[in-house]
């Protein structure tokens, strides 16, 4: 049995997987993410800062040597926002290939979506007939119409959780920001709901990556992060709304103490937070499930597709 890995190289955070696909599904074997802040001091001349690319760097090398040691047969490795909004991300990108062996390839928005999407419906039980899929990343969001499991429209918006907190310290600009871009979504997605004779009132909401899997892992209070438990797991947009007013007057360090809190994301948990609850208000749902599975698995899975 091939044994393959998948490597997502996000604005935020930098993330590995190692697995097997039996009988249509993801195995996984061993899982490594990184919090590298690689659209940390982004700038629109320069691109990825020198820094970040030096944190990021330092990661792959691991990566590498980790594939190595595994003797993982085949890899597929993407870069996704912070590479395609950077002035400096093919160069990067040919650093990256040059230092480490790794296949680094920069994929585009819609690409990134069908990737996602494999991922995440294959984790889903039940699959719902339509769902909207979104996953916030550090430098963009996805958003993806899914019926009876395939993607029927896709888009990819500007609106990351390491943007808007380097940006906006004030949650008043943030929001301005999310109402502008969440007007055009919800423009967007009536008319997809339309020519895909989708519903709008019945989707389900389902948040992949790591703001969402986060949230999850805070209200099950999770010593130990296990994605079978956060697969599915179903949160309300009340309980949501009580963790924003919960970790809003808290410090950064006494938000990443708490149980289920991944280190350094206490700072870029609020902004996620923010952008959660203005796609569930947007859509009028009651509640989001949350999928841990999402485009690390559909990039495992397509590595299957030809064997």
């Amino acid at each position: 049995m091939m044994l393959a890995a998948a490597i997502d190289a996000g604005s935020n955070t930098l993330r590995l997987l190692i697995g097997k696909v039996v009988d249509g599904r993801v195995v996984p074997e061993l899982y490594q993410r990184r919090i590298c802040r690689l659209a940390g001091n982004f700038s629109q001349q320069e691109g990825l800062s020198a820094e970040a690319r030096e944190r990021a760097l330092s990661v792959f090398r691991e990566f590498s040597l980790i594939c190595q040691k595994a003797e993982v047969q085949q890899i597929r490795a993407v870069g996704t926002a912070a590479f395609r909004q950077a002035a400096n991300g093919e160069s990067f990108a040919d650093l990256v290939r040059e230092s480490t062996g790794l296949p680094l390839h920069i994929i585009n928005g819609e690409a990134e979506a069908l990737y996602t999407a494999r991922g995440v419906v294959s984790a889903l039980d039940p699959v719902p007939a339509q769902a909207l899929i979104f996953d916030i990343g550090g430098g963009s969001t996805e958003f993806i119409l899914c019926v009876d499991g395939k993607v029927v429209w896709s888009r990819s918006y500007p609106l990351g959780v390491v943007h808007l907190t380097e940006a906006h310290a004030l949650p008043v600009a943030r929001q301005a920001e999310m109402s502008k871009a969440l007007a055009l979504v919800q423009t967007e997605l009536q008319q997809a709901c339309v020519s895909s004779d989708a519903d709008l009132a019945k989707l389900s909401l389902v948040g992949t990556a790591g703001t969402v899997t986060t949230l999850a892992a805070l209200d099950m209070q999770m010593t130990e992060y296990d994605w079978r438990r956060v697969n599915n797991y179903s949160i309300s947009y009340h309980t949501l709304q009580a963790w924003y007013e919960r970790l809003c007057p808290m410090t950064q360090l006494e938000r990443e103490v708490l149980p289920g809190m991944e280190p350094g994301r206490g700072d870029l948990i609020i902004a996620g937070l923010e952008i959660v609850l203005v796609i569930i208000q947007a859509t009028h749902s009651e509640r989001l499930v949350v999928s841990d599975f999402g485009i690390l698995e559909g990039l495992l899975l397509s590595l299957y597709d030809s064997t």
